[in-house]
């Protein structure tokens, strides 16, 4: 993102300053200085405040202690992987990813930098006088662009600023574990297996229309969705990856109005995906994928369904993808294909997933 522009960690500290506005003693007050007073906030599971998320969510119920895959394990199941294929009929390929170039839209300072070190960067060579161009690439890979998260990008602070060994991420990893100067040491991305999905797009604008910046749809926007998409008996199973559309790909050519704030789904969306679907990777038309930012009514949510989803049930995040093209073919169900660059140590990937019909 430009400095000129409004950033999206701007629009995030907007929201949450809107906590320190509310009269002193009120529970959303408390919840935003102390985590304790959030139970029964959205985000918050259990009945108990063992973490700002309720109850502790390690060791993974499904992928158990000590993994660090987490939704990806299900393409290693031969079933998940034949169920994508199967859908395949018109050969049609989708490349959804934007193309990556310093003006588009990043959050924060983060930055794009491409030079070509001389021209060309070397040769000539041999006989046939063989020349060649190399780049040379600064910016953050797993984080810029059509980006994917991964588990070491996200978790939560339990104990006192700055006690790494009570900042816990997916299964229980904590930043005393985890930190290295040259990449992650638990949780890196290399850790993460190839995609191989049923993907399912849901086209939130055929309920809402061209979604606002703090605005979320729920369950029953996403019920009346596949009822227009004539997909009200469609069985969603494990594994599957789930696309949403808000249309804020809209605003991808103007960084100012991308990075104002974002639409995204509710809370009980992000329990259905988890809870009920068991989704494999989870993908949206924004920079979060999932979160409405600023929430609504509820200040004090910075990114929790990320929390919820990533953290709490190691479910992976597609984010910035181009989903108009899906919609205007009324292509709904597909194979999603993906391969995370094995980076070692790193937060995330930069790529290009692709839908095949």
């Amino acid at each position: 993102m430009m400095k000129k522009s409004i950033s999206a960690a701007s629009a995030l500290a907007g929201a949450i300053a809107l906590v320190g506005v509310l009269a002193a003693g009120t529970a959303r007050a408390e919840c935003g200085e102390d985590w304790k007073q959030c139970a029964g906030k959205p985000w918050v599971d259990g009945d108990v405040m063992d973490t700002p998320l309720g109850s502790k969510w390690w060791p993974n119920a499904l992928w158990g202690e000590g993994d660090q895959a987490g939704s990806t394990n299900w393409y290693t199941k031969p079933e998940v992987v034949a169920r994508a294929l199967s859908v395949v009929r018109a050969g049609k390929t989708y490349k959804l990813g934007h193309e990556y170039h310093s003006g588009m839209p990043m959050f924060g300072e983060r930055k794009w930098v491409i030079r070509i070190p001389a021209s060309p960067t070397g040769g000539p060579f041999g006989g046939n006088r063989i020349v060649w161009h190399d780049e040379f690439l600064a910016t953050e890979i797993g984080q810029a662009g059509t980006q994917f998260d991964g588990l070491g990008h996200i978790g939560v602070q339990i104990g006192a600023d700055g006690d790494k060994a009570n900042m816990r991420f997916y299964n229980g990893y904590t930043v005393q574990e985890m930190q290295g100067a040259y990449g992650l040491q638990q949780l890196g991305t290399e850790k993460l297996h190839p995609i191989v999905a049923r993907g399912i797009l849901i086209d939130f604008t055929l309920v809402h229309g061209d979604m606002e910046h703090g605005t979320c749809a729920n369950m029953d926007d996403l019920k009346m969705v596949l009822e227009k998409q004539e997909m009200s008996a469609f069985q969603f199973k494990e594994g599957d990856a789930l696309l949403f559309r808000y249309n804020w790909e809209r605003h991808w050519d103007d960084p100012t109005a991308f990075n104002q704030g974002t639409p995204g789904i509710c809370m009980d969306v992000a329990r259905w995906v988890a809870e009920e679907v068991k989704a494999g990777v989870v993908a949206g038309d924004t920079w979060p994928a999932t979160d409405p930012v600023p929430y609504p009514d509820e200040p004090a949510c910075a990114f929790c369904i990320h929390n919820y989803l990533q953290t709490r049930h190691g479910i992976v995040t597609q984010e910035n993808l181009r989903l108009t093209q899906l919609a205007d073919d009324k292509a709904y169900v597909f194979a999603y294909l993906y391969s995370p660059s094995p980076i070692r140590g790193g937060t995330g990937s930069h790529g290009s997933p692709i839908a095949v019909r």
